[in-house]
């Protein structure tokens, strides 16, 4: 690490590699992680032990972990620049997740919206995993001396916790974490399912039809767009209230484009009817992500590489979180190796 980079501050985000990257998740967060790697000593995780509160397949797993990586390349994060590294392979995660349960509370876990929601949608697994998952992201951040997480409203209330947690850790022992605070983008659009434009697009969501991939061929972002809905009336013009369909395809051409929305409104003030503009919509998703997708052809190929990456990462990572941990250790009293 140069001098330059060890004083610039820490951002950190992770995504779980379950599901498959969709272009709301690159506009909503990699489009924000490729400017900040500028600016920022950036790391970006794959969450993969977040992933096992839901039961996988294994070889499904370490698949993705590998896609992941490489359409994180392949959208503009700089592996030279940023550390970039599996979760599982740096066990100081697990590590301080435990000593950080131990001053969690069950109330604060009990009040957790998103366990209330992932309960419902897997009635049948609620596992302790699923209940500790907030605790295990505190120790996520908290190693790395973290200021700044991107965090979207679904993860605002895990960002408090953590912020809580840090706070009472440090309140008994002193200035041991750094208090993480939101990164919130100066502007980013929200994409929102396909199917229904008042959720939000989403990696995990059941239905194919609601999202586009990274990875899409250009015939079925051509069948997505035909299918997505729209809204009464024949106006193409931005209205989450009457007309939040047409709204999302808006901001959608517009994130793939660099147009502003008034810009496009204005081309198609005169459309009767929505289906050239769909049309039109599908063809600037598939040009965006048409070089997006050769290079990531091109760096999926040699895993090798892929997994030198992660092994040089998971190093840079150790070396952050290792030091944390060691003085987390002292501090409530436990016993140095040997």
């Amino acid at each position: 690490m140069t001098m330059n980079e060890s004083k610039k501050l820490n951002i950190f985000s992770g995504i779980q590699p379950s599901g498959e990257l969709t272009i709301g998740g690159y506009i909503g967060a990699i489009k924000n992680w490729v400017t900040l790697q500028h600016e920022y000593q950036c790391l970006f995780m794959l969450a993969d032990l977040h992933t096992l509160t839901v039961l996988q397949d294994p070889e499904m797993l370490r698949k993705r972990c590998y896609d992941f990586l490489a359409l994180y390349i392949a959208c503009g994060i700089d592996p030279a620049k940023n550390i970039l590294f599996a979760q599982s392979h740096v066990p100081e995660h697990t590590q301080l997740s435990w000593i950080l349960n131990c001053y969690a509370h069950m109330g604060e876990l009990n009040r957790m919206t998103q366990f209330k929601d992932k309960s419902k949608q897997h009635a049948a697994n609620i596992n302790v995993g699923l209940f500790g998952y907030p605790v295990l992201m505190a120790a996520d951040v908290l190693l790395y001396q973290t200021h700044y997480v991107p965090v979207g409203e679904d993860q605002k209330q895990h960002l408090e916790l953590i912020r809580d947690l840090a706070l009472r850790f440090n309140h008994r022992y002193g200035d041991v974490f750094t208090i993480p605070e939101p990164y919130i983008p100066k502007q980013g659009a929200r994409i929102m399912s396909l199917q229904d434009p008042t959720q939000k697009m989403s990696k995990s969501d059941a239905n194919l039809h609601n999202f586009i991939t990274l990875l899409d061929e250009p015939d079925t972002i051509r069948h997505k767009l035909k299918r997505a809905t729209t809204d009464s009336g024949h106006e193409i013009r931005f209205n989450l209230t009457e007309k939040p369909g047409i709204s999302n395809l808006l901001v959608l051409f517009s994130a793939v484009t660099d147009k502003t929305i008034l810009a496009l409104e204005t081309s198609y003030q005169h459309a009767n009817g929505y289906g050239q503009f769909k049309q039109d919509v599908s063809e600037a998703i598939i040009a965006f992500l048409s070089p997006i997708q050769s290079r990531y052809q091109a760096l999926r190929k040699d895993e090798t590489e892929l997994q030198r990456i992660l092994h040089q990462g998971a190093l840079a990572a150790r070396e952050k979180a290792s030091a944390t941990l060691k003085k987390v250790y002292t501090l409530v009293g436990l016993m140095e190796s040997t």
